[in-house]
């Protein structure tokens, strides 16, 4: 027998990234818009500075809070970004965003304590909450919203806290500083935490994200420099929570994970001096995009909303299936582009959206909508 905490569910993309992998080992050309990974990898300063601190230390623990070099350049980047005069002694350095919903969630709530989630939205947070014994409630966004909680959303739910995501994946779609600033106060208002993941800052196209420590020093923000950064197999990321909450994460964190992988924190901190490489990796997510939002009407996915930051399209395919799931595995057979189901997250419309990433090359996104193209062609019959 298991916990009932461990029956979560499947992490979908995952499963689509296994059968695309089988389908490359079977010889088959795979064009990958299902996987949120930068195509590229760490900054070349990052793979640099951990080369010599390889050569030059043991590389062994560090404080559970992290190097504190990393502390005060990431409260440095907060003043360059934001205009945000942040005290580095609330950075706490995570093993990834994921160990910062782990920290988050444990020190904010207590077993059977409610948290919001937008639908839709990430799926792991739902997963992780429920591994902690912690009721996830789903509440559907509308498109009116664009996919974006608002205050009316939550007014009647009860909850304990609130998990908000701009950019949001899987839409891309951001809250300004007036619609993030109703949003903290209504869930203050109904005396509940705010948690802000701020995991695709940094990947904008039109106007910068607005970081929830703009407007709030109470709110939990989650980090990471998987994106923006390139480091998704690195697993380091950050969180910025209140002064009087560090040394409770600072024990959560000595006793959960001891300390973030000290060669990624290496890696980490020379990486945010990497501007030129990243602003080169920025300019072709933008190219992407524009490719994405000019191919993927011409293919017939046509009910779309431009992203305004992130690098994903979500598109509602009902015209097209009302099985996700399957459609998804007809196009990655079929067409060779695998693409993730809206199940993974919205459980209760995600049996009619798909999620399209254009984190690789452009080359790939070209061919990637090419292909689709040709298959939607075919499926009906042109």
């Amino acid at each position: 027998m298991v916990s009932k905490r461990s029956q979560v569910d499947p992490f979908i993309v995952m499963d689509v990234m296994d059968a695309a992998r089988r389908a490359e080992d079977a010889g088959k050309s795979i064009i990958h818009m299902e996987v949120g990974q930068p195509g590229t990898g760490a900054p070349s300063g990052a793979m640099d500075a951990l080369s010599k601190s390889l050569r030059e230390s043991s590389l062994g623990y560090t404080v559970a809070l992290g190097l504190p070099a990393l502390r005060q350049r990431i409260a440095r980047l907060y003043g360059d970004w934001y205009n945000v005069d942040l005290n580095p002694e609330r950075v706490v350095i995570t093993p990834g965003s994921s160990g910062g919903f782990i920290l988050a969630f444990t020190a904010l709530f207590d077993t059977g304590d409610r948290v919001g989630i937008g639908a839709p939205g990430y799926p792991s947070y739902r997963q992780i909450l429920r591994a902690l014994d912690l009721e996830p409630v789903d509440f559907p966004t509308s498109a009116e919203n664009r996919l974006q909680p608002v205050a009316e959303d939550i007014a009647d739910l009860n909850l304990k806290g609130l998990m908000v995501a701009s950019p949001a994946n899987p839409s891309g779609t951001m809250l300004d500083r007036s619609a993030l600033s109703t949003l903290i106060d209504a869930t203050v208002a109904q005396g509940a935490h705010f948690i802000s993941d701020e995991i695709y800052h940094g990947i904008e196209y039109e106007a910068k994200a607005v970081t929830a420590l703009e407007i709030s020093d109470d709110a939990y923000v989650i980090n990471s420099f998987s994106k923006y950064f390139s480091m998704t197999g690195w697993r380091v990321g950050w969180m910025v929570v209140p002064e009087d909450h560090v040394r409770v994460l600072e024990r959560l964190a000595q006793n959960m994970f001891i300390c973030a992988p000290h060669a990624s924190q290496i890696a980490a901190l020379a990486a945010m001096d990497c501007e030129e490489e990243l602003q080169a990796n920025l300019a072709v997510y933008a190219e992407n995009r524009r490719l994405m939002l000019e191919g993927l009407p011409a293919a017939g996915f046509t009910d779309i909303a431009p992203p305004d930051g992130a690098f994903y399209v979500y598109a509602d395919v009902s015209a097209h299936t009302n099985d996700s799931r399957a459609f998804a595995a007809e196009i990655l057979n079929q067409a060779g582009v695998a693409v993730t189901p809206g199940l993974d997250f919205d459980p209760m419309r995600g049996a009619t959206t798909l999620r399209f990433s254009y984190a690789r090359s452009t080359d790939d996104i070209r061919e990637g909508l090419a292909r689709l193209k040709r298959f939607m062609a075919q499926r009906q019959g042109g």
